[in-house]
């Protein structure tokens, strides 16, 4: 299997080179040069499999550079049961008879981002080694919360390689915050930036096609790759537990061979929807993909206009993981939907950065809206969900899984379609616990409690565990103090690799 860039300017690059690189030189993103297609009967077999015998499966298509001892080695070393807590890696709970809740959360930092971000140091381990790379692999990120702890732990004293973590410095929770400020590792580092997750993102996009610095780190043997979804060894892993889900399914006899179901996703970067996009490309039998955004809904108009509009209020809300107007993995979809033609993707990636904006043309606007829902959740809303949720059965889910299931309820009085429905849990209660304790139990209880007070009294009256990862969170010692602004963020990266 070959990768392209979205941009055109590169092509016929092996997986272990796009992974090393994680953006294209040119500014685009990597995407498989061709399609996989998996037959019903293929689907089935992984009924029986456990979760990394079905990432096995699925990884092997995409990473034909690698040996499958080479991958095996990279999926048992990253999805444990020490690591997630359970054997099933991501679990699926049946909420009612229509509906299931994928559990992405049980991970090291209790985020959805652990799917990918545990086994991505493996991946990138070998690549370097693959492709005969000397130079220091410098990890850059940008992160609107959850994607940074999850990367600063994944790469936390691997060999070969340093991790530099943006966050927006008041764009994030405490408790996310506190995981980053005290990380702990010899090769990592977190920096508040004086702005939004976009003005971080950004920033970290402008440092990957600096020319100048480029050649300072050749100089001093550094070489950038990216841990956010762009990269593309990031995205794979995460086409995998769509299939699981589907495969638990079968399982338990909830669905046949070849039935088709709907899958819920909350995502503001597109990362995650994008690879239930590639599971239904290679067979996966899926009827539609439901994307839930929050009241930055710039996703939302993009699937019901054809229109994308970043120029709009960037609203801070409880569920900030979906806090982003800018969606760098579009791009990537809309390659797929051109048949690869880089050149809409290069005229419309010019207006966004130029005007803010872009309009794709009427085949694929057709295209997405015959694949795609699009819905929105606001704050009330969300915070209603949770309570309705927790009062119907029993069950405590976060403000981005909240999202989720009120955008489906939305689509289902809007369409009527009752086929059977999995909704992608991207993050424990226990994460933004500020906002759960306010939905299950009332203002009240928040009176006078910090974040992590909350943490006991959520366990408490609702009778779960506080995860690991997130317990005494803030008794350990704040490691990383550094804040920058927005322009700053080249001379922190300078700063910090000496150059």
């Amino acid at each position: 299997m070959y990768y392209e860039s979205t941009r055109g300017g590169l092509k016929s690059v092996l997986s272990a080179e796009a992974i090393k690189r994680g953006i294209a030189p040119d500014g685009g993103l990597f995407v498989p040069e061709k399609n996989i297609s998996l037959t019903n009967d293929e689907i089935s077999a992984m009924a029986d499999m456990s979760y990394q015998e079905r990432a096995l499966y699925i990884l092997k298509h995409y990473l034909t550079d690698y040996s499958d001892e080479e991958i095996a080695d990279c999926v048992y070393s990253a999805y444990t049961d020490e690591k997630f807590g359970d054997k099933r890696i991501a679990p699926l709970t049946r909420l009612n008879e229509n509906v299931n809740i994928l559990e992405l959360w049980h991970g090291p930092t209790c985020a959805f981002k652990d799917m990918a971000l545990q086994i991505l140091p493996h991946f990138l381990v070998k690549a370097v080694r693959k492709t005969g790379e000397t130079s220091e692999i410098v990890i850059l990120v940008a992160t609107s919360g959850d994607t940074g702890k999850a990367a600063l732990e994944g790469f936390r004293d691997v060999e070969g390689t340093r991790i530099i973590v943006f966050y927006p410095q008041d764009g994030v929770s405490q408790v996310q915050k506190m995981q980053m400020v005290t990380q702990e590792g010899r090769n990592v580092c977190s920096i508040g930036v004086e702005g939004n997750f976009d003005d971080a993102q950004n920033g970290v996009k402008a440092i990957f096609t600096d020319e100048s610095l480029k050649l300072k780190m050749e100089q001093e043997s550094f070489k950038f790759s990216s841990a956010n979804s762009i990269n593309w060894g990031r995205l794979v892993p995460q086409i995998v537990y769509y299939f699981s889900a589907y495969a638990d399914m079968l399982k338990s006899g909830e669905i046949n061979q070849g039935d088709k179901i709907n899958f819920v996703v909350p995502t503001g970067n597109f990362g995650n929807i994008l690879a239930a996009f590639y599971a239904m490309q290679m067979g996966l039998p899926v009827n539609r993909l439901i994307c839930a955004s929050n009241d930055n809904n710039v996703l939302t108009d993009f699937i019901n206009t054809g229109v994308y509009d970043k120029n709009r209020e960037f609203k801070k809300t409880i569920s900030p993981s979906m806090d982003i107007l800018i969606s760098s993995n579009l791009e990537r979809l809309l390659f797929e939907l051109t048949g690869h033609d880089p050149a809409p993707i290069n005229d419309w990636m010019d207006s966004l950065r130029e005007s803010g904006k872009y309009s794709v043309d009427s085949a694929v606007k057709k295209r997405i809206s015959e694949i795609f829902w699009g819905g929105y959740s606001s704050e009330v809303e969300t915070l209603k969900t949770i309570e309705a949720i927790y009062k119907e059965y029993g069950y405590v889910i976060d403000t981005h899984t909240a999202v989720g299931v009120d955008v489906y309820d939305k689509y289902v009085i809007s369409t009527g379609d009752m086929t059977k429905t999995v909704i992608a849990s991207t993050a424990s209660p226990f994460k933004f616990n500020e906002s759960v304790v306010k939905a299950v139990l009332g203002d009240e209880a928040l009176k006078g409690k910090t974040e992590f007070e909350l943490l006991d009294i959520l366990s408490k009256e609702c009778k779960l565990k506080i995860p690991v990862g997130l317990k005494d969170l803030d008794k350990k010692p704040v490691l990383h103090k550094q804040v920058c602004g927005k322009f700053d963020m080249k001379q922190q990266v300078e700063d910090i690799l000496g150059l």
